[in-house]
C-alpha cells in the first residue's frame, strides 16, 4: 500500500508540475529561441555529477536542473517549451534553497545558477536514471531529439571506479560486492548507450582531472558546447572546486579476490583506462 501511495503522490506531483508548467511557460517561451543544445549526464551515482552541473549552471548561457527528470516529463507529455520552462525553473529553486546536496555546497559566488543570459544550453543532471530510463526504452532517445529540436548533446562524468563503487557501499548501505555489481551493470549500459553516438555527442569529464586542473577542465566543457569561457566564471568555478579528490576506497576493506575482479572488468571499458587502486588518478600532478 506505501509503494501505491508513494506512486500516486509522484504522479500528482508531476500533473501538478505540467499544469504549472503549461501556465506560466508562455511568458519565457522567447528565452528558448536561441538554444544550440540540449543536454542530458550519463554516468553513475557518486561520481560528481552534483558538482560539474553546478558549476555549468553557473555560466550565464548555460542552465541545467538538478535532478528534475526530463525523461519522465517527456514521456509525460510535456511539450518543448514546457520542458524547457520546467528544467529552467527547478535550477532556480536548487539554487534559491541553497544548492546542497550529500553535505556540500555547490554555490558559485557571484555567478549565474538558477538564472541565464542568452540562454544557448540547457539540460538535467540525473546521470545513473537517465542510463536506466534509456536502457528500458531505446526509442525515447529519438522521442527526444523530437521533442526539444535541437542537438541533443551528453556529459558522461567517470570516477576511479575503485572511489565510486566504495562511495556506493557506504552511502546506500549496499554490500562492497553489490555495489560492484551495480557500478559495472551502469557501466556496461552507459558504453552500450555510447556505442552508437557521434564523438561530438558526448563530452566525458574526469572527476579527477576537473579538481586537478579545473580552469583547463572547465575551459574545455565550455568549447564542447561552443560558448565563450568568461575569466570570472572559470575564476569562481575553480574557487569552490575540492583540493583533491575524496579517496573513499582507501576507507573499506576490499577482499582481493574483488579487487582483482574490479581490475579485469574495468579493463573492457576505454573510458576507465588508467585508473589503479594503488596509484595517482589520471589527471592528477605527481
Amino acid at each position: 500500500m506505501r509503494g501505491l501511495a508513494r506512486n500516486l503522490h509522484r504522479k500528482a506531483v508531476l500533473a501538478g508540475q505540467f499544469l504549472e508548467s503549461a501556465w506560466h511557460c508562455r511568458a519565457q517561451r522567447h528565452d528558448f529561441d536561441g538554444l544550440t543544445a540540449f543536454c542530458l549526464f550519463l554516468g553513475y551515482p557518486r561520481s560528481g555529477h552534483s558538482l560539474v552541473g553546478s558549476l555549468m549552471d553557473a555560466h550565464p548561457q548555460m542552465t541545467f536542473a538538478h535532478e528534475a527528470n526530463a525523461l519522465k516529463a517527456i514521456r509525460y507529455g510535456f511539450r518543448r517549451t514546457q520542458l524547457f520552462y520546467w528544467l529552467a525553473r527547478q535550477s532556480e529553486r536548487f539554487t534559491a534553497e541553497g544548492r546542497s546536496y550529500t553535505g556540500y555546497s555547490y554555490q558559485v559566488p557571484g555567478q549565474w545558477q538558477g538564472r541565464y543570459r542568452d540562454l544557448r544550453v540547457i539540460g538535467d543532471k540525473f546521470g545513473d536514471f537517465t542510463v536506466e530510463t534509456f536502457a528500458r526504452q531505446p526509442a525515447l532517445l529519438r522521442r527526444t531529439r523530437a521533442r526539444v529540436g535541437v542537438p541533443v548533446r551528453f556529459v558522461h562524468v567517470v570516477r576511479n571506479p575503485f572511489d565510486n563503487i566504495a562511495t556506493i557501499h557506504r552511502r546506500e548501505s549496499r554490500s562492497l560486492e553489490s555495489a560492484a555489481e551495480y557500478y559495472f551493470h551502469l557501466v556496461d549500459e552507459v558504453a552500450r548507450f555510447l556505442a552508437p553516438l557521434a564523438a561530438g555527442d558526448v563530452l566525458e569529464v574526469r572527476h579527477e582531472a576537473l579538481i586537478a586542473t579545473p580552469r583547463d577542465t572547465i575551459g574545455s566543457w565550455c568549447g564542447f558546447f561552443g560558448l565563450e569561457a568568461p575569466a570570472d566564471y572559470v575564476e569562481a568555478c575553480a574557487g569552490i572546486v575540492f583540493p583533491s579528490p575524496h579517496r573513499s576506497r582507501t576507507e573499506v576493506p576490499w577482499p582481493p579476490a574483488l579487487l582483482a575482479d574490479v581490475r579485469r572488468r574495468q579493463a573492457a571499458y576505454p573510458f576507465l583506462a588508467g585508473y589503479e587502486f594503488e596509484e595517482a588518478e589520471p589527471g592528477t600532478p605527481a
